[in-house]
């Protein structure tokens, strides 16, 4: 069984951009968390539209909003990595904090493609980690999408202007 996706808003996004968030639910159902600063970042209202699809996949239970408990062991990381971190950390968006602080206390997986912010929270935590590449690879591998679909999803998201590594699915495949 997979444990649970906590996306933050450049993974995620890529999908909703090209309107491939349906590929989500069908890899992960019932373990797609979006915690609420994230879903904060997607209600600005240049991006409503992709709220919409959000709110969408929530309504239809797809997807869980996830907040974080002021008392809570995620909330004290969340404060120290958005405000003070240790030394040899920088300061990270409020968005890939909260996705790394509740991955770590529910033992989840991070979904994020920021990897130059990330990496280093992902290494001390033990965290497990996926990018909007290894969720098309397997999506293609589980047989929902053909490399060739996943070269035209790719292509998208590239000229949405998404950082999903590869030139195309074929190159990401061929480095995997």
């Amino acid at each position: 069984m997979t444990d649970s996706l906590f996306f933050d808003s450049d993974c995620i996004s890529a999908f909703l951009w090209v309107n491939e968030q349906n590929l989500l639910p069908l890899l992960y159902p019932g373990k797609i968390v979006i915690p609420k600063p994230v879903y904060d970042e997607l209600s600005y209202p240049t991006t409503l539209h992709l709220k919409s699809k959000i709110d969408s996949l929530v309504d239809n239970h797809h997807v869980t909003i996830f907040s974080i408990k002021v008392d809570s062991y995620a909330y004290t990381l969340y404060q120290k990595f958005t405000t003070n971190p240790d030394k040899g950390y920088k300061i990270i968006g409020p968005g890939e904090v909260a996705t790394i602080a509740l991955a770590k206390v529910d033992n989840g997986i991070v979904a994020s493609n920021n990897l130059k912010d990330i990496s280093v929270y992902i290494k001390t935590f033990e965290l497990r980690h996926v990018t909007t590449g290894d969720i098309l690879f397997d999506a293609l591998k589980r047989g929902f999408i053909t490399e060739q679909k996943g070269n035209i999803i790719w292509a998208s998201m590239l000229s949405k202007r998404r950082k999903i590594g590869a030139s195309s699915f074929s190159d990401y495949i061929n480095k995997k």
